[in-house]
């Protein structure tokens, strides 16, 4: 086993990713060294080796770059950050399903089955606290203030909650790219009403959310136990919509919500999470919505928070605090 001063952080992601950037540079004034890899390399620029059924018991192998190698059992921590898998554009639609499913569950297997003892995030842990309707009850059942929600795809019920509601929003269930005469739609959170909805409802379920009274939005990083939490200012429903509308303020949410946010990461076994909150006018904070692997490099290089610092901290620990 290498000294843990030489075991290195693999860093899963794209090639263009300033946030794993910034989260290898501060690795990089610790003197701890990195591994980085897009799984849509795989090939001459990325190879992976892995043996089963020998002894010792952890995963014995490599993985390769051009510039890197590493065995697999000495791995201190996994930052998996935004990884792309390749698509195999170059061949037959058959022969590139199939070759894009043995890299998943080749090159991903392997990955998943590493005795490192720290993900931030684990992938399939990610995967499941991805879903928004798991999202909502998890929150409630914590004590966070959830606006009125509904998920249906039944035309009655959902103008029902609409009028009950006077003011609701809708968003979709899950963000999917998507192109319409060949621009590329993005799904915000949109004002609707009753009579703008018909049977094309019933063909999936759609969330449709009470509008909250809200005066501010605000994005809550949490990071191996330690919360940034930074106030974003705009007159927009949908503060994504537009960046150059926002003004940041660092601040400090109560401890009661401080401890549900940790308790929320914790019941979905995740180190690191970004909330969405909105703060109405009673000084209530209410829940939007989790981002397992959410972005907040932006809000480092506006407000000055060392949130990439936090995660070097933690990966350099190589283990949950």
């Amino acid at each position: 086993m290498a000294a843990a001063e030489e075991r290195p952080v693999l860093v899963v992601t794209e090639s263009d990713d300033r946030t794993a950037d910034m989260v290898i540079n501060q690795l990089n004034r610790r003197s701890v060294p990195v591994v980085r890899f897009n799984p849509a390399d795989i090939g001459a620029d990325l190879t992976v080796s892995a043996r089963f059924g020998t002894c010792p018991a952890p995963v014995v192998g490599q993985v390769r770059t051009p510039s890197r190698t590493t065995d697999l059992a000495n791995v201190r921590s996994v930052y998996w950050r935004r990884p792309i898998w390749p698509a195999f554009q170059h061949l037959e639609d058959n022969d590139a399903r199939f070759a894009a499913a043995q890299v998943r569950y080749g090159l991903g297997g392997t990955l998943y089955a590493l005795d490192a003892p720290l993900w931030v995030n684990h992938p399939l842990r990610n995967a499941a606290a991805d879903y928004k309707p798991a999202q909502l009850a998890v929150a409630q059942r914590l004590g966070l203030c959830v606006p009125p929600t509904l998920v249906t795809n039944d035309l009655g019920e959902a103008r029902a909650f609409i009028a009950g509601h006077g003011q609701v929003i809708f968003k979709t269930l899950r963000w999917t790219q998507y192109e319409r005469d060949g621009v590329p739609v993005t799904g915000w959170a949109e004002p609707v009403t009753a009579d703008e909805i018909d049977e094309s409802v019933r063909v999936t379920p759609h969330l449709f959310q009470a509008r909250v009274d809200k005066i501010t939005d605000v994005r809550a990083l949490v990071v191996g136990g330690r919360v940034f939490a930074v106030r974003i200012d705009s007159d927009l429903l949908d503060w994504r919509k537009d960046y150059s509308a926002l003004s940041y303020t660092v601040v400090d949410l109560p401890d009661q919500v401080d401890k549900a946010l940790l308790a929320y990461l914790d019941h979905f076994g995740l180190v690191s999470g970004s909330f969405d909150l909105a703060l109405d006018r009673a000084g209530e904070y209410w829940w939007l919505e989790l981002n397992p692997n959410g972005q907040w490099g932006w809000l480092e290089e506006n407000t000055g928070p060392e949130m990439s610092a936090a995660f070097a901290d933690l990966l350099t620990q190589g283990e949950a605090r």
